[in-house]
């Protein structure tokens, strides 16, 4: 069962997210912070698994509570799930320790799916977010050598799923796309970091980009 802290300064919002999640079989909403001081208190408190951050709230807001939390419990994963996908926002939430980052417009299907990954040890990310961060890190990878040679033993559907990775569609998409299981999908990317060496999802794409 994967413990939720849900943190929101608007109670509707809180509200929506804890119906979601609670309809997951895999899911306990454990407990809801209206700021990021009550976020730090409660992940002292009820040592949730995920915790979905907000970022802009009155008070102690989500990139410091993110800090903060984690200088504690480092454990813990915190997705940050908000309106405002700008670098000015995207940045500093990941340098406070935050691993994911998912704009409010998700569908549940992609929500659900991002704290499943996050509380597995992936790194959920917004297609388009994801697209920014790999495009930078190609962008500042390239002066200092030449792509990396394709690992051996890749398979035709492992060379297709890579490049989707690539272009920042999320398992759910590729599943559609290629008209196959998510399951299957998610076995096929673990192949795939693992003969990429890829920690994660990010560090993949941006393999997937700059081959």
């Amino acid at each position: 069962m994967i413990r939720v802290l849900l943190v929101d300064d608007q109670r509707l919002v809180r509200a929506g997210l804890r119906m979601l999640c609670e309809s997951a079989p895999d899911m306990q909403v454990v407990g809801e912070a209206h700021d990021g001081a009550a976020a730090v208190r409660l992940a002292e408190q009820l040592h949730p698994d995920v915790v979905l951050m907000d970022l802009r709230m009155p008070g102690v807001d989500g990139t410091a509570a993110t800090a903060r939390i984690l200088a504690r419990r480092p454990a813990i994963r915190v997705v940050v799930l908000t309106t405002f996908d700008d670098d000015e926002h995207l940045y500093p939430a990941l340098d406070a320790g935050a691993c994911g980052f998912l704009v409010k417009d998700a569908t549940p299907a992609e929500l659900l799916d991002g704290v499943r990954r996050a509380a597995a040890g992936d790194s959920p990310f917004s297609p388009a977010v994801l697209r920014r961060l790999v495009d930078q890190a190609v962008r500042a990878r390239r002066p200092a050598g030449p792509p990396p040679a394709p690992p051996p033993g890749l398979t035709a559907r492992e060379a297709e799923i890579l490049a989707l990775v690539g272009a920042g569609l999320s398992n759910p998409e590729i599943a559609a796309r290629l008209q196959v299981g998510v399951t299957t999908v998610k076995t096929h990317v673990a192949n795939l970091m693992s003969k990429t060496g890829a920690a994660n999802r990010v560090q993949l794409a941006v393999y997937a980009t700059g081959r």
